[in-house]
């Protein structure tokens, strides 16, 4: 079963270009996207993750389950990478730091279709309000991780205040982006909205195609800085994400009635952006090394998710019922 499903996501096309762009750059080809292209699939990525998460939200009939879902999403998504950033700085620089532990303090939507993909298969329920927990958890991790990279970057003279650093955190494109598309989302007739859905989810994953391919080159030609750190970030990339998502699956009990809505939090909580976090960290952090953070969250913890991370998290459920 779980290599069915490792199988069917490895063979996503999307993930293939990823592949691609890899081989590219291994073969030293010259194919790439333009870094003007690369910047505006980078805030329509963001634009529709949002806009989709607010159109969930309008359709969910709001209940305690609902609130404490969003509420717990919220929470996760803002602890996580504060701890996680600690732990990063004793081996990392502030840049790869916060790039790091916003990328696994935020969510793969992957990953939440892998997880959705389980539960169907042993057909279990989940609440469609889960679509907007995926998207509210990716603006807080942004956050904190632009937030405490301001915060600790020692190269500048004159470090910013702590209401400068938020306010800078909080007004940073990529994060105003997909906020403000969340809320216009939520907001939005739903007639008019179905009107733009042909550019809000039909093309979606042709930009994350592209997107993909533009990551695996990146990837490929950086990949000596994921080798350069060694056992450290491989361990960190395995380890981190079993705890946050044993820990959730566990804790989610006192909180949560529905199985398929824990499984996805632990899911969520367990996993790392490779889509939302890097198009902001290309942006707002350049010096920021993609072929770290990006091999970690990709070639790491996404795999031992799908095979080891989802038993485990299931059998805690179960246990715990």
């Amino acid at each position: 079963m779980n290599i069915e499903i490792l199988v069917s996501n490895l063979t996503n096309p999307t993930l293939l270009f990823f592949v691609l762009g890899m081989f590219a750059a291994y073969v030293k080809s010259d194919l790439e996207v333009p870094e003007s292209s690369f910047k505006f699939i980078s805030l329509y990525l963001l634009f529709s993750i949002g806009f989709k998460g607010g159109q969930e939200l309008v359709h969910t009939e709001f209940s305690n389950e609902v609130y404490f879902a969003l509420l717990s999403g919220l929470i996760l998504a803002s602890i996580i990478p504060l701890y996680t950033f600690y732990i990063l700085k004793t081996k990392l620089d502030t840049a790869n730091a916060g790039a790091i532990a916003a990328a696994y303090g935020s969510v793969s939507a992957v990953t939440f279709i892998a997880a959705t993909s389980f539960l169907e298969y042993q057909n279990i329920p989940f609440g469609g309000h889960m679509v907007a927990v995926m998207a509210l958890m990716e603006f807080p991790a942004i956050i904190v991780g632009v937030y405490l990279i301001n915060r600790f970057n020692t190269e500048e003279n004159n470090p910013m205040s702590m209401k400068s650093t938020l306010r800078h955190s909080l007004t940073n494109g990529s994060v105003l982006m997909i906020f403000g598309s969340l809320l216009i989302g939520y907001i939005s007739n739903d007639k008019q909205a179905m009107d733009i859905k042909p550019f809000t989810t039909d093309i979606f994953k042709g930009f994350l195609a592209l997107f993909l391919l533009e990551m695996g080159i990146t990837t490929a030609k950086r990949f000596s800085a994921f080798r350069n750190n060694g056992l450290f970030v491989l361990f960190f990339a395995i380890l981190i994400p079993l705890i946050n998502g044993t820990l959730v699956a566990f804790v989610s009990q006192f909180f949560l009635t529905s199985d398929g809505n824990r499984f996805i939090l632990s899911i969520l909580a367990a996993s790392a952006s490779y889509i939302a976090v890097p198009a902001a960290m290309r942006l707002v952090a350049p010096k920021a090394d993609p072929g770290l953070y990006i091999p970690m969250a990709l070639g790491v913890t996404f795999p031992m998710n799908i095979t080891l991370g989802m038993p485990i998290y299931f059998e805690i459920i179960y246990l715990t019922q």
